[in-house]
């Protein structure tokens, strides 16, 4: 058979947002819900030899915008058409991590036997199946709970581990996972974020490994939303049946898609964020995983420059755009009225008064004065600027730039908001 192309309609991502283009929600979600479930698809049915490791393509997504933003929306499109085709492994909606890993240690191929590990509790190589789990929950606060540091904790380590993943109740008993491959593709507002995720979160292997997708709401409004088109239905079922049929093993990369992971690698510059320092750590997986899923979307074993080049611009965008979705999130006392002090001159169409910004806070704070100082922090920060005596945001656009590892012209029109095209002196 021949090699697939890159058209769109040999894209299980590109038809896909062809699928959901008549929805309320924004497409850079739908286009994120898609590369998460495809993720979650695949599981460890393809690899990618990383030195001593193998890297598989499932990822941590998180979804963050404002209520209103449809985040529920592009989750359970996704989520709805992987269970047509037949995936069975969703997580529960809110449990405790116990229980997820009882869950998890059930949902593999027979029962794993204490007999048949060594004393390092790995398994002989193909004794079981992988553990999957697809944790698609539209409010991942539920799931998670507010401050379980501990689940966190667990959830970060399950990202790329390999072998038999062993956890001791307070019973003794002990839990054994073999292989276990957990993708999650959740949604949250900044404000629930603040409420779910304490400060020391930053710091953890979970928060690294988490990437924070970041939009606004469309303004687009359906009296009655419109019913999907079924002839591209069945062609995405299909397509999910034909990469389940046929992608398998070890995937390979072609030197001239090496040659930009090499050059992106030593060139790419860390998020201008503190909080995201444990993130750089990672780009180059979360990179490669990225990459995985788009050439698999073509049904492909092979990684190439355009596939590489498409995994790098979707990931810079949404990289770009993660400290405003975090907003001043483990920034100090008053964080979380900074952030809804932000949120406001954000969505205001014209400068903000004081007294406005106030009246919009007022139940969060003693005095008028910590309200000051908080605007002067702001406006020290670059967050806000003033103008004739009121406020209003600085948008953080991100201009579109000329670079051989990144193509803006794979975005769809409704995306392209998110970048600016700088002025060019003629």
């Amino acid at each position: 058979m021949a090699e697939p192309s890159h058209d769109s309609e040999n894209s299980f991502l590109e038809l896909y947002l062809d699928y959901t283009a008549k929805t309320e929600c924004p497409t850079f979600f739908h286009r994120w819900s898609a590369l998460a479930s495809l993720s979650a698809w695949l599981s460890r049915s393809v690899s990618f030899e990383f030195g001593h490791f193998h890297l598989h393509p499932n990822m941590y997504c998180l979804l963050i915008g404002a209520a209103g933003t449809r985040k529920t929306t592009a989750i359970k499109i996704a989520t709805k058409l992987l269970g047509k085709a037949g995936y069975k492994s969703f997580a529960a909606q809110k449990t405790r991590q116990e229980k997820y890993l009882a869950d998890l240690a059930e949902a593999q191929e027979g029962e794993l036997d204490i007999l048949d590990t060594n004393l390092w509790a790995e398994t002989a190589s193909g004794a079981h199946e992988p553990a999957d789990s697809f944790i698609a929950a539209d409010e991942f606060g539920n799931f998670i709970g507010a401050g379980n540091l501990d689940f966190m904790s667990i959830l970060g380590e399950l990202w790329d581990y390999e072998g038999t993943y062993k956890y001791r109740l307070k019973n003794s008993n002990s839990i054994l996972i073999h292989n276990p491959t957990v993708t999650i593709l959740g949604g949250t507002t900044a404000t629930e974020f603040n409420r779910v995720f304490p400060q020391e979160a930053i710091g953890q292997g979970f928060f690294s490994r988490l990437l924070i997708i970041h939009d606004e709401p469309t303004g687009i409004k359906y009296t009655i939303p419109p019913t999907p088109d079924v002839a591209i239905e069945e062609e995405l079922l299909r397509l999910l049946r034909e990469i389940r049929e046929r992608l398998s093993g070890p995937m390979s990369i072609t030197p001239e898609a090496t040659a930009l992971l090499h050059e992106v690698y030593h060139s790419w510059h860390d998020i201008p964020d503190s909080r995201f320092e444990h993130y750089s750590n990672r780009r180059q997986s979360h990179l490669i995983k990225l990459a995985m899923v788009v050439a698999a979307s073509r049904c492909s074993m092979e990684i190439d420059s355009k596939d590489f080049i498409y995994a790098n611009t979707v990931l810079t965008i949404a990289e770009h755009f993660m400290p405003k979705a975090l907003g001043e999130f483990g920034k100090g006392k008053h964080s979380g009225t900074s952030h809804k002090v932000l949120q406001l001159l954000d969505k205001a169409h014209k400068p903000v008064a004081f007294k406005d910004m106030w009246t919009h806070v007022h139940t969060d704070l003693d005095n008028r004065n910590q309200l000051v100082d908080i605007i002067q922090n702001l406006m020290v920060a670059e967050k806000i600027q003033h103008i004739d005596g009121d406020y209003l945001a600085k948008k953080d656009a991100l201009q579109e730039t000329q670079s051989s590892v990144l193509d803006w012209t794979l975005l769809r029109d409704t995306e392209r908001k998110l970048i600016v095209t700088p002025l060019h002196v003629v």
